[in-house]
C-alpha cells in the first residue's frame, strides 16, 4: 500500500505556479478555447465533447470501505465497496500525475443554500472547461465568504488518467471514489463532467440526514404566497416543464434539502437535457444557453456554430450547465419555507394510473421507495413492448444510506407539516402505449395546478382499483371521463389485466426493501 497524507499532497499539488485559484467565466472559457476543449457556439455557449463517455459510470463508482461509514452504508451494486488500499495508492498516482499538468484550475464553492448546513467545497481540475461546470453548478461565494472559505470536501478530477484494473483494482480505467473518512471524491478515465455533480449530491445523501434534513432529488417552485411545491419523477416525466410555471417562481430543478426551516436548492445552477430542445416547448432552458453555459457533446454546425439539438449522433444525453440566475423567474436566495405540495410524477405506459389522485401518507412513502415510471416500445435495443422502471426515492443511484432512512424522513415531515402528495401519470389513458393516447399536457398542467392551488383538498373522490388512491371526480378544466383510468379504456378485462401486472411488478420490486414497515406495504401498496 502508497500510504499518503491526502491533505498534505493536496496542498502540494495547489501550491504550484500552474494552479489558477477562482477564475472568471471570461477566463475559463478563454482557457478553455486556447487549450482545444471547446468551441463557442453562435449563442456564446462554450460547446464541449466528453469522449467514448456521454453519462454516468454507475459501474465504476465506488465508497471506500472505512471505519467511519461502514456500518451506514447500504452496501451493493449502487455503492460499491473498495478497499482503502485501492484508493490510496490510485489517489497517489492521480498526485503525482497532477504535478506533471502545466495547468490546473480550481473552483472554490458551496452545496447547499442553506449556510447553516451548506458544504465548503473544492473542485480540481485537469481541464478548463470542466472546472466552469463546477463555477457553474455548484454555489458561487461571495468575495467575503471566498476569503474565510476552508474546504470540507475536495473533488480531484483527472479525466485523461486511466487506471490498470489489472493493477489498479478496478473495474475498468474509469473510476469514481469517494472517501468520507478522507473527504475526497477521486475522478479518473472519464470526461463526463456530471460525475462531479452527482458525487456532491451522494454525499450531501450521506451528510444531511444526520442533521435531520431531507435530501430530495426533485425540483421546487414557490407561489407569490410562499407555497412551495416539489416535483419528484425520472426523465421522461415532465419534471422539467411541469416544474416551470411563469406563475411561480424556480427554487430548483434537481437536488433539494428540507430541514427544519424549509426547502433549499443544493446548487446554485441547472444541468438541463438538450435533446429535441426547442424554443416553443422550453423557453426558459433555450434562452438559457449564451455565455457562460457548458453545452455537452450537443452536434453543432462547423461554420456557423448553430447547434442541432436535434442530433443525437454523440448522445441522447446532450446537456446544458449554466448558473441558475441564466433563468428569469428565480426565487433569490434559493431558499424557502415548508412544502405544501409534493407531486409524484410517473410516465405510465401501460395507461393503469390515474392522470391524477390523492395519496395518504403510507401510499406516498411506498410510492417514493418505488420511484415508478416505464420504458416505451424502441427506447433500448430489445425493448419491444412497455417496461417498468423503478428508481429508489427517484434517484437509487445517488443514495449512500438505505431507503427507509429517505421514506421515513419523508412520511415524518408529511405529518408535521400536514403536506399534500398527489401522484400525477403524465403517460397513457384508454390503453397502453400503442393502443391509448398520450395524456394532454394542457390537461396535465391544469390537474397540477388544482392540485397546487387547493382546488382538489375537498373534491370528491373515489377509490382507484389498484392502489387505492382518492381519484378526484372532478377536476378544474379537465373532462371528467379520463380521470378515473378504468372507466377510459374501452375493454374493461384488458384494463384489469393489465392493472394486475403493474401491481405485480410494484410487489416483486418492493421485495428489495428489508427493514421497511410492514404499514407501508399494507396501507401503500396495491390492494389488488
Amino acid at each position: 500500500m502508497q500510504s499518503i497524507d491526502t491533505k498534505s499532497a493536496i496542498q502540494s499539488l495547489l501550491s504550484g505556479d500552474q494552479v489558477h485559484t477562482q477564475l472568471s467565466v471570461a477566463q475559463l472559457v478563454e482557457q478553455a478555447i486556447a487549450r482545444g476543449e471547446g468551441t463557442l457556439t453562435s449563442t456564446g455557449a462554450l460547446r464541449a465533447e466528453t469522449g467514448k463517455y456521454t453519462g454516468r459510470s454507475p459501474e465504476d463508482k465506488y465508497m471506500v470501505d472505512e471505519d467511519i461509514s461502514r456500518d451506514k452504508v447500504d452496501w451493493g451494486s449502487v455503492n460499491r465497496p473498495i478497499s482503502k488500499e485501492i484508493f490510496q495508492n490510485l489517489y497517489a498516482k492521480v498526485i503525482d500525475y497532477l504535478q506533471t499538468k502545466d495547468a490546473l484550475f480550481l473552483f472554490k464553492g458551496f452545496a447547499g443554500a442553506d449556510k447553516d448546513s451548506r458544504l465548503p467545497i473544492q473542485v480540481i481540475n485537469e481541464y478548463a472547461w470542466h472546472n466552469l461546470f463546477a463555477h457553474q453548478l455548484f454555489i458561487r461565494p461571495t468575495a467575503e465568504e471566498l476569503a474565510s472559505h476552508n474546504a470540507e470536501f475536495t473533488i480531484v478530477s483527472a479525466p485523461t488518467f486511466k487506471a490498470d484494473p489489472a493493477v489498479d483494482g478496478t473495474n475498468s480505467e474509469t473510476f469514481i471514489m469517494v472517501s468520507m473518512e478522507e473527504r475526497i471524491v477521486l475522478i479518473g478515465g472519464t470526461e463526463y463532467a456530471g460525475e462531479m455533480k452527482k458525487s456532491i449530491f451522494g454525499i450531501m445523501n450521506y451528510l444531511l440526514p444526520e442533521q435531520g434534513i431531507l435530501p430530495m432529488h426533485c425540483s421546487a417552485n414557490v407561489g407569490e404566497e410562499g407555497d412551495v411545491a416539489l416535483f419528484f419523477g425520472l426523465s421522461g416525466t415532465g419534471k422539467t416543464t411541469l416544474s416551470a410555471d411563469k406563475g411561480r417562481k424556480l427554487i430548483g430543478d434537481d437536488e433539494h434539502g428540507w430541514s427544519d426551516t424549509g426547502v433549499f436548492n443544493m446548487e446554485g445552477g441547472c444541468y438541463a437535457k438538450c435533446i429535441n430542445l426547442t424554443e416553443e416547448n422550453e423557453p426558459e432552458i433555450f434562452n438559457a444557453i449564451k455565455f457562460g453555459t457548458v453545452l455537452e457533446n450537443v452536434v453543432i454546425d462547423e461554420e456557423t456554430r448553430e447547434a442541432d439539438y436535434d442530433d443525437n449522433s454523440l448522445t441522447e444525453n446532450t446537456r446544458a450547465a449554466y448558473p441558475i440566475d441564466f433563468i428569469e423567474n428565480i426565487m433569490v436566495p434559493s431558499v424557502a419555507g415548508h412544502p405544501k405540495t409534493i407531486v409524484f410524477l410517473t410516465a405510465d405506459a401501460f395507461g393503469v394510473l390515474p392522470p391524477i389522485s390523492k395519496l395518504t401518507k403510507e401510499q406516498a412513502m411506498y410510492h417514493f421507495l418505488s420511484g415508478f415510471t416505464s420504458k416505451l416500445a424502441g427506447t433500448e435495443r430489445g425493448i419491444t413492448s412497455p417496461q417498468p422502471v423503478f428508481s429508489t426515492c427517484f434517484g437509487s443511484p445517488f443514495l449512500p444510506l438505505p431507503a427507509s432512512v429517505y421514506a421515513e424522513m419523508l412520511g415524518q415531515k408529511i405529518d408535521e407539516h400536514g403536506v399534500n402528495v398527489y401522484l400525477v401519470n403524465t403517460g397513457w389513458t384508454g390503453g397502453e402505449y400503442g393502443v391509448g393516447t398520450r395524456m394532454k399536457l394542457s390537461y396535465t398542467r391544469a390537474m397540477v395546478r388544482a392540485a397546487i392551488d387547493g382546488k382538489l383538498d375537498n373534491v370528491e373522490t373515489e377509490q382507484g382499483s389498484v392502489f387505492g388512491v382518492a381519484i378526484p371526480k372532478e377536476v378544474p378544466g379537465v373532462p371528467s371521463d379520463v380521470l378515473n383510468p378504468r372507466n377510459a379504456w374501452a375493454d374493461k378485462d384488458a384494463y384489469d389485466k393489465k392493472a394486475k401486472e403493474l401491481a405485480d411488478s410494484f410487489r416483486e420490486n418492493f421485495k428489495k426493501f428489508a427493514g421497511v414497515s410492514e404499514e407501508i406495504i399494507s396501507k401503500g401498496g396495491p390492494i389488488i
